[in-house]
């Protein structure tokens, strides 16, 4: 049974990244995905918590879960569970991103949704660096730090994705666990999936947290 390292905790987060902006065949990229929410009256608040209420039900149903067809083929070493969750999820925070006006090709960006990924704990990781927060994280945390800062915060965030995994009694599951059966549908999945919807709604959609 194959050990799961924190680098391919990297890879998967890096690979969820790339195909949430530039898409999955038969899946909506997370521009796509922020575009069908904005095509009504609500407001900004209201469009997030659609697209969260969305993720928390649509994405465990089993139709979804085989939509994901590109993860089947994934090459990496990592279970297809832990995966699917980080694909789910950072499409997630990616197109709320987006609706709220941010360019999610800008790597500031792209750490900012990374450090939604660990909820709670995104203040600690920036202060961990070194990046004084404020009550809340928000895109001014990260706006001036350099590239070298960044990639710093993102293996932050991928040994706290590490060690949540390792303490949920996933992170060695290997190749064996296959990718149907509800993995992304369980409790613990869709509770954090919903505060990490929550984390960043708050910190891209809320009042004074636009670019614009």
């Amino acid at each position: 049974m194959q050990l799961i390292s924190q680098e391919k905790i990297m890879q998967a987060l890096d690979w969820a990244y790339d195909k949430s902006v530039n898409g999955i065949k038969g899946l909506d990229s997370a521009e796509e995905l922020a575009e069908s929410y904005m095509n009504n009256e609500d407001t900004l608040y209201e469009q997030a918590n659609s697209l969260i209420r969305w993720q928390n039900t649509k994405s465990a149903t089993s139709g979804f879960v085989t939509g994901l067809g590109g993860l089947i083929t994934l090459p990496l070493a990592i279970p297809a569970n832990i995966t699917s969750v980080l694909y789910v999820q950072v499409r997630m925070i990616a197109a709320i991103a987006h609706m709220s006006g941010y360019d999610i090709k800008d790597d500031k960006v792209k750490t900012l949704v990374y450090a939604c990924l660990v909820a709670n704990s995104a203040k600690d990781v920036l202060k961990d660096i070194g990046v004084a927060v404020g009550n809340k994280l928000a895109m001014n945390a990260v706006k001036s730090i350099s590239g070298k800062t960044l990639q710093e915060i993102n293996k932050k965030v991928g040994l706290k994705l590490f060690t949540k995994f390792g303490e949920k009694g996933i992170i060695n599951l290997g190749k064996a666990v296959p990718l149907l059966g509800g993995l992304i549908g369980g409790t613990f999945d869709a509770y954090t999936t919903n505060t990490v919807g929550n984390i960043a709604r708050d910190t891209f959609a809320s009042k004074g947290s636009q670019t614009a």
